[in-house]
């Protein structure tokens, strides 16, 4: 019904896309009382709601913590919900991060998939509804700006304004989410105690963030003028495309790479501070250096993600199991910190892993962060049989209904679940360097959710 008009449209929504990449919309702190996430993310915010005014619709700064596009009229509404704020860029791009670049059948640029591509097809979906249907509730784009930290703008909406009767998310996969984990946060402090041997000087992971695998951690180190050699021979053996060092006198800088990705996904990267923690681990051991953080981290923490090396046991039901990702590794204030981010089934107990997880590191400062419960609604609820059958009459698949590990603003609201854009066999270019969406990919959401808007507000 609606793929005419959009294809008719598809260069300007295009453009608009290329627009909203440019804002490098990261998070910049909760410092300016002027910009509560930074002048960045507020640029994004009055582009976004820019570019919905000049397709017709009415829009809303919400005191620049969010806001929202709308139609429509009537007493029930309508919502979409997604975000504009991006994670850090990375290193290694092949293309400008914050330039949308097309290349053959994708398109490339940071906030592509996640989530600005499907904020911006929602958009034009929402048009090609006003445009060419009647429709008889209101129906309204939500517009968040910091999902990717603390969710400050999606609590600050559910405080202001009015929710959602029912609605999706464009932040996830299709067919449709019926189940998404919950999240913990767990940050660690160890008082660090020097050793004459091997001392710690710093540790830097870029300022990674703990839903990201993170790519990059290095590491320096001032060794014992009696033991140079030996250590130099022992990184030497551990050189590989993964692990580089130098030497400067009696320091040694110790760099580790890996594969940035998703927090949820653990298991598409290669984390670059477990594969530290594990280096460091043997080193110390080899020369009786009594590091407990390092130790415990490594002990207890190793590489895996499924969480099992914390004691915890994880079921391999319908809504996947429990990963773990280290994100953070930190030296300052005589400290080694950590930070790491776990994604849990909804059929587990946060209390009763939080417990085993006391029990594990015992002897290292926890502190709990970013706590979130887990969405579940049941498969044939009618919201959830709806979306899934409009993407299955739209691709003319039989594709059933999905649990992840991310979390989306679906789990805001009641009667809300994810919906796309990611299609199946898709790879997940969340958080990833040369994050991309595919064109053909783009446009099929854009069509899929103006059919979503069009029966959930007819």
């Amino acid at each position: 019904m609606f793929k005419e008009y959009i294809i008719a449209n598809e260069d300007e929504m295009i453009k608009d896309l290329g627009e909203m990449i440019k804002i490098p919309s990261k998070l910049q702190g909760y410092d300016d009382p002027q910009y509560p996430f930074g002048k960045n993310v507020d640029d994004a915010l009055n582009k976004f709601l820019e570019i919905g005014k000049k397709l017709g619709f009415r829009t809303k700064n919400i005191d620049k913590y969010c806001g929202y596009i709308e139609f429509g009229e009537g007493e029930e509404l309508v919502g979409i919900v997604g975000h504009l704020d991006v994670v850090p860029e990375g290193e290694g791009w092949t293309y400008p991060p914050f330039e949308l670049t097309i290349d053959k059948d994708k398109l490339y640029g940071r906030g592509t998939t996640d989530d600005k591509g499907p904020m911006i097809a929602s958009l034009y979906a929402m048009k090609a509804v006003m445009e060419n249907t009647v429709v008889h509730k209101r129906v309204r784009l939500i517009i968040g700006l910091n999902e990717e930290n603390s969710w400050k703008c999606i609590n600050y909406y559910k405080k202001h304004e009015e929710a959602p009767t029912v609605g999706f998310s464009p932040d996830a996969d299709f067919p449709c989410i019926y189940a998404e984990k919950a999240l913990l946060t767990i940050y660690t402090s160890g008082t660090y105690v020097e050793d004459d041997k091997i001392k710690i000087k710093e540790i830097d992971c870029k300022n990674n963030r703990v839903n990201v695998v993170p790519k990059y951690c290095s590491v320096k180190l001032e060794v014992d003028f009696k033991i140079e050699d030996e250590v130099k021979e022992f990184l030497l053996e551990k050189v590989s495309e993964n692990i580089a060092f130098t030497k400067m006198q009696n320091e040694f800088y110790i760099e580790t790479t890996g594969i940035q990705a998703h927090a949820a996904h653990p298991e598409l990267g290669k984390n670059a501070v477990s594969e530290m923690v594990m280096l460091l681990n043997e080193l110390f051991n080899r020369y009786n250096v009594e590091e407990n953080t390092i130790k415990l981290l490594a002990k207890k923490i190793r590489k895996e993600t499924n969480g099992e090396s914390l004691g915890i046991s994880h079921k391999n039901s319908e809504l996947g199991g429990l990963t773990l990702n280290l994100a953070q590794l930190k030296f300052e204030d005589g400290k080694i910190k950590s930070g790491m981010n776990l994604r849990i089934p909804g059929d587990q107990d946060i209390e009763k892993i939080k417990n085993t997880v006391e029990k594990e590191l015992e002897g290292i400062e926890l502190k709990y962060s970013g706590e979130n419960k887990a969405l579940y609604i049941p498969k044939d609820n009618e919201l959830v049989q709806k979306l899934c059958r409009i993407y299955n009459e739209y691709t003319g698949e039989k594709r059933e209904p999905l649990a992840i590990g991310g979390a989306t603003f679906a789990r805001a609201f009641k009667n809300c679940v994810s919906f796309g854009a990611i299609k199946p066999g898709e790879p997940d270019m969340c958080h990833q360097v040369n994050e991309y969406i595919k064109y053909k990919d783009l446009i099929d959401a854009c069509c899929m959710y103006a059919t979503a808007i069009y029966e959930l507000a007819k």
